[in-house]
């Protein structure tokens, strides 16, 4: 690694360092909305034990997502997010043999 490219990695990392420390604003920053589990799931009609066996996750999942103690992240978004805009593709790519 030349010189060049060392110098500007290591002040990448020490801004990086301002950022989490609260020293230094970061540049931009992405926001996702948080997804509205009880709604997605009364809006397909499912129970929460069915709506958990859907996606994968356990009742007690849905039930912390459901009741704020908790909040879906990176993947389980993007899932929620299909799960809303189309469940019976999302159910039928996940529960439905592809041989």
């Amino acid at each position: 690694m030349d010189n060049k490219l060392f110098d500007e990695l290591l002040t990448s990392v020490q801004e990086a360092g301002k950022i989490m420390r609260g020293e230094l604003e970061p540049s931009r920053q992405f926001k996702f909305d948080e997804p509205d589990v009880k709604a997605i799931r009364k809006d397909i009609g499912f129970s929460q034990s069915r709506f958990a066996t859907l996606i994968g996750v356990s009742i007690r999942t849905i039930q912390n997502w459901e009741q704020g103690h908790r909040h879906p992240t990176g993947p389980a978004k993007v899932l929620l997010k299909l799960v809303h805009a189309d469940p019976e593709s999302v159910f039928n790519n996940l529960h439905t043999s592809h041989t």
